[in-house]
């Protein structure tokens, strides 16, 4: 039987090269998608990159059409890609919210577009986008952010009940904060102390897209720590 394949969008992060190469290891044929081409070097070998940007709407159909002609549909989808800023409700700008907007939940909205049909000419596929507890609970300071992920968990509920009739699961996994470099930099102590690995999140990934979950749809695990 063939490899079942696996795009994975923003594997020049930490969170996105850690689930690249855990699939690798667990059979997949992994196409690591980044628009940072210098980080995509740090895949394993064997992992194809594909240089590319997908927050950009224009540029996500035609992408994807691109590997599926080149090495086939996918069946898995994982979205690592997210952004993130600090400020309460009453300073946030508008330039703020747009832009937390359009990456984390544009992002995952144009993605889910452009595979759904190809993963419904197979009649099945997995989706899988990276949430936050701030899109559970809110949690002060991250207006915009917040707003964003709480409209990525609506999101992903809904694609799952749209896209579930054509054998398309679509879930998230919600991570509090990950043990990153910049994290532990630029955050205080106290949202450190339940900080989640990215080793644990791409296991958390790895079992959503796996026959495993196969009746698991519409959910948004938490990984709290």
């Amino acid at each position: 039987m063939s490899q079942p394949i696996a795009f994975v969008v923003g594997a020049g992060g930490v969170l996105g090269r850690t689930t690249s190469a855990k699939l690798a290891a667990d059979g997949y044929t992994v196409v690591g998608i980044d628009r940072n081409k210098d980080a995509l070097g740090e895949l394993p070998d064997g992992i194809r990159v594909e240089v590319a940007d997908a927050t950009d709407p224009a540029a996500v159909s035609p992408l994807i059409d691109h590997l599926v002609r080149d090495v086939g549909a996918p069946d898995a989808l994982v979205n690592t890609i997210g952004a993130f800023t600090m400020g309460d409700a009453v300073s946030t700008t508008p330039p703020q919210l747009q832009s937390m907007i359009e990456v984390n939940v544009g992002t995952a909205l144009w993605l889910s577009q452009a595979v759904a049909p190809h993963m419904q000419r197979k009649g099945s596929g997995a989706i899988v986008h990276v949430s936050a507890r701030n899109g559970l609970d809110p949690i002060p300071g991250m207006a915009a952010y917040g707003a964003s992920k709480a409209a990525l968990v609506h999101l992903v509920r809904i694609l799952d009940l749209e896209l579930r009739p054509a054998g398309i699961r679509v879930n998230s996994v919600a991570p509090q904060v990950l043990v990153t470099p910049t994290n532990r930099a630029a955050l205080p102590e106290d949202l450190l102390a339940h900080a989640v690995t990215p080793d644990e999140v791409a296991e958390v990934i790895g079992f959503l897209i796996s026959d495993a979950a196969a009746s698991i749809g519409g959910v948004v695990l938490p990984a709290f720590g």
